[in-house]
């Protein structure tokens, strides 16, 4: 086991310097153009481990653990279709989108990732389709991956040490950074306190109730969930690194 690796890891990425670093709203332009993959591929894992544990084909079947079908159902409903700070429902994605044009962030790249799916193009053929930070998409590429081939303990531990249990620290960070963040943008702070809330509260509780449930089931599992996990961080680690260095160089 190599839990003390994973752990530091942890740390080294909740307490990056990027997130001090945006200081200006052109940092933040340019942030947000590149984090809102990692927005979107956080549901990648979401709806694979929702696959995996409750039903979503036809016909309908019973889950074969109702407890963990429910905390994901739980964690779907608030990331997938949550109230929005002024009016309706939405994904968080979306309201992240419409953060960035806010703020005045360029939501082409994304929004052409986007259509280009849903056209029929194949996510790593769309993710090169489109003009992207190289080390935003090997982020994708390693989450895809993941989420397209690793069994459903290993997809919950990255998606519990990767993602939730590392975001409320990591987005408080940033609202910390400077009064501009706040003056400015307004609907990305919304975004940023409401997944304070969600995930310190009842997400990151419950994927961790989620993993629990799944490593037991073998012996083995515990260290391959670990392995995940410690993979998961160290790949967002080089996202932000590479996003950091894209700053400094058009913003020194």
């Amino acid at each position: 086991m190599h839990q003390p690796l994973l752990e530091t890891a942890k740390l080294q990425l909740c307490s990056h310097s990027l997130f001090s670093e945006i200081t200006s709203l052109h940092k933040l332009q340019l942030f947000m153009q590149s984090h809102v993959f990692a927005v979107w591929d956080f549901m990648t894992l979401t709806k694979r481990l929702q696959q995996d544990l409750t039903c979503t084909r036809l016909p309908w079947l019973p889950p074969a653990d109702p407890h963990a079908a429910r905390l994901i159902n739980e964690i779907v409903l608030g990331e997938e279709s949550d109230e929005h700070p002024r009016h309706g429902y939405c994904s968080h994605f979306e309201l992240y989108l419409e953060a960035m044009t806010e703020v005045g962030a360029d939501t082409s790249p994304i929004q052409r990732f986007i259509t280009l799916q849903r056209q029929g193009m194949d996510a790593i053929a769309a993710l090169n389709a489109i003009e992207v930070l190289p080390g935003v998409a090997g982020f994708v590429r390693d989450t895809l991956h993941l989420a397209s081939n690793a069994p459903t303990h290993c997809v919950a531990a990255a998606f519990l040490h990767g993602r939730e249990r590392v975001i409320p620290a990591m987005f408080e960070r940033i609202l910390q950074s400077d009064e501009f963040v706040h003056r400015q943008a307004p609907l990305f702070c919304s975004y940023l306190r409401r997944h304070i809330e969600l995930d310190a509260e009842d997400h990151a509780p419950a994927a961790e109730q989620l993993l629990e449930r799944l490593v037991s089931a073998d012996p083995t599992y515990p260290q391959q969930a670990n392995a995940a996990a410690l993979a998961a961080v160290e790949s967002r680690i080089a996202f932000l690194d590479e996003v950091q260095a894209s700053l400094r160089e058009v913003c020194p």
